[in-house]
């Protein structure tokens, strides 16, 4: 299977998110199913039947978790001299050349994305674009609504 990438940060939301999972969750779901097993026949008890379903998607989000860090190749952008290219991880500044807008995005994992923070997925049409770009240069992106065309004005590597 090849690596996904992934920021520093990102991994650790992930392993919070597993540790909680593992160490508060399923506990819980295990009380409340041993819990609904006291209240008597397990074919009509509906706590029992909710207590199942939540632990199915409980592990299953366990294993997903689990899947994701195993493949991640965990990219710290702060430790990679800036040289002005947009790279993973790189926190970038565009001005949209028509309407003289500026946008900030920095390119993170698929699990990262965010785009009301400003968190792009690398799979992205503006992130493929935006890849390998530097300073001053002019990226278009193949948006719905028609090519936007933005220049570089300032790369960060956050």
């Amino acid at each position: 299977m090849s690596q996904v990438p992934m920021t520093v940060r990102g991994a650790e939301l992930l392993r919070e998110e597993l540790d909680h999972l593992k160490h508060t969750r399923r506990p819980k779901i295990t009380e409340a199913i041993a819990a609904a097993r006291e209240l008597g026949d397990l074919k009509e008890n509906a706590e029992y039947h909710a207590a199942r379903e939540e632990q199915g998607l409980t592990e299953a989000r366990i294993r997903d978790i689990e899947g994701k860090l195993s493949v991640a190749q965990v990219i710290d952008v702060t430790k990679i001299p800036n040289n002005g290219r947009i790279i993973f991880g790189a926190t970038a500044t565009l001005l949209n050349v028509e309407t003289d807008d500026e946008v900030t995005y920095r390119i993170v994992g698929d699990d990262e994305a965010d785009l009301k923070a400003g968190l792009i997925s690398v799979n992205s049409p503006i992130a493929r674009a935006m890849i390998g770009k530097e300073l001053d240069d002019v990226l278009v992106v193949n948006a719905p609504s028609g090519d936007i065309e933005y220049e570089v004005v300032e790369v960060q590597y956050l």
